[in-house]
């Protein structure tokens, strides 16, 4: 059966577009896409990955201390925690009892900030690809140093490192295994980037999976495109956001399903356009790389769920990932405004709790709470 005619059908499954917003945006989104299709005289499509990859390349590396003063301190906390989470708890089903060796594909790999993930998870062999070059030279410097700073009998996994639009060009191509297989494909915050047309988008997918053993992992994390579209239909305007992040639709009430372009911007480290998951062809168009989905869930959710068992929580601690609230030494809140913390103080004030409570800002929360955990899995 041809994409194109499963499309629609997707939509008429599913019985709501991105949003859930009811019969209206369904007909809407279909109409739109066969509006798309019908069209002999198609506008050029921009690529937008050159915009990605000079906004990413420009970023300039900040140290911990400038880091902890940022606005979004603790949600960037709160994010780095899911992942280790999801990475440690993928790494133990690869692994299963025995001790095998472990090889990763980081695809869109930025500046390394997963690095030590994959170090501290005893992986023996890491591909890091992005296409800002900038970065896939910062991250190949970090894991340089990272190996520098290592014991003597630590065993530090091998590495490449490459530059692509993985959008674009055959990942496989680039290794200097052309055998290499691997057990997890791992995609942080990046996949949406690749929704901008169906070609892009099935390239990125080959590039994620072609090359997993069977019964391995895809996992990542990208906005849920329902969740936007809600927002964005509730809003009066064109946008809607916070005190650190905004993001802006060039319409609204048609939602093509692929190239459906906002703009994202978050405090200092992101502001670039990104175009919408429709999860359900995601899911649909992952079935020709023999992949299954296994788990989807908001970060809401998979917060919920994983925050009830012990060694989450000390990871949680460890990693700062929740702001105390009250502050304990009685300083000021990442928040100047006290709006911003209604929320654990109703909470407070309901379970009757004294000491701190671990939360983010209302403006941290809407933020992160945009989000999904997927995770598909390669059948045999």
């Amino acid at each position: 059966m041809e994409l194109q005619s499963v499309r629609t059908e997707t939509v008429k499954e599913e019985g709501v577009t991105p949003g859930g917003g009811g019969g209206g945006q369904k007909a809407g989104m279909k109409r739109r896409h066969e509006e798309e299709e019908a069209s002999p005289t198609k506008k050029l499509v921009t690529d937008h990955s050159v915009k990605v990859a000079s906004h990413y390349n420009r970023l300039q590396e900040v140290g911990l201390a400038a880091r902890s003063r940022s606005r979004i301190f603790f949600m960037r906390n709160f994010n780095n925690w899911l992942k280790s989470v999801l990475i440690g708890e993928i790494l133990e089903q690869v692994r299963g009892p025995g001790s095998q060796k472990v090889s990763v594909l980081d695809l869109g790999c930025g500046k390394g900030g997963d690095l030590l993930k994959w170090k501290r998870g005893g992986i023996s062999h890491l591909v890091c690809a992005d296409i800002a070059g900038v970065s896939v030279e910062q991250c190949q410097s970090r894991y340089e140093d990272m190996k520098k700073k290592s014991h003597v009998n630590e065993n530090i996994f091998s590495a490449q490192f490459i530059t692509a639009d993985c959008t674009k060009e055959v990942l496989s191509e680039k290794l200097d295994d052309p055998e290499l297989m691997f057990d997890i494909c791992s995609c942080q915050f990046v996949y949406h980037y690749s929704f901008e047309s169906e070609q892009k988008t099935d390239m990125m997918l080959r590039n994620a999976c072609e090359r997993l053993k069977p019964g391995g992992f895809f996992i990542g994390t990208t906005p849920d495109a329902f969740e936007l579209v809600k927002r964005v239909e509730a809003s009066d305007s064109l946008s809607f956001g916070s005190e650190v992040f905004k993001v802006s639709f060039q319409s609204k009430g048609f939602y093509p399903l692929f190239g459906c372009q906002y703009h994202f911007s978050l405090e200092d480290v992101v502001d670039v356009p990104e175009f919408l998951v429709y999860f359900p062809l995601f899911e649909h168009m992952a079935k020709r790389y023999n992949m299954r989905l296994v788990l989807k869930q908001r970060f809401s959710e998979f917060f919920k769920e994983k925050v009830k068992k012990e060694h989450h929580r000390s990871l949680m601690m460890k990693m700062m990932a929740l702001e105390p609230f009250p502050s304990e030494d009685g300083g000021r809140q990442a928040a100047d405004n006290r709006g911003e913390y209604c929320h654990a103080k109703e909470h407070s004030d309901r379970a009757g709790v004294k000491l701190p409570l671990g939360t983010l800002s209302r403006s941290e929360w809407e933020a992160a709470s945009i989000y999904l955990v997927f995770v598909f899995q390669k059948m045999s």
